[in-house]
């Protein structure tokens, strides 16, 4: 057995479709029309390029706000003669003191 489409190809047409049609209509002259199959290259490269493009606008964003961090450490350091050290805590055994006489 052929498939449904194999037979519209063909030139075979169902019964169904027979005794839809008006009376005295000539089957020689019958066209079926089928749709073309889905393509799926269109969405596909639509997320694609979706997706590159989000991506290099967080790479973008990433990077102006690393120039501009930059920028205002170099010029905070020097006008104001700010800088910014890192201390790290250190534990120190409690000792008693004595209370002032």
């Amino acid at each position: 057995m052929r498939p449904p489409d194999d037979q519209l190809r063909a030139g075979h047409l169902p019964s169904d479709l027979v005794r839809r049609m008006p009376a005295g209509t000539d089957l020689r002259k019958v066209v079926i029309v089928q749709e073309a199959p889905r393509s799926y290259a269109g969405p596909i490269l639509l997320t694609i390029t979706i997706v590159i493009g989000t991506v290099v606008v967080l790479l973008v964003v990433a990077f102006t706000v690393q120039i501009i961090a930059a920028s205002v450490v170099a010029v905070l350091s020097a006008t104001c003669g700010v800088g910014v050290t890192l201390n790290r805590a250190t534990k120190r055994a409690k000792t008693k003191r004595s209370p002032i006489k």
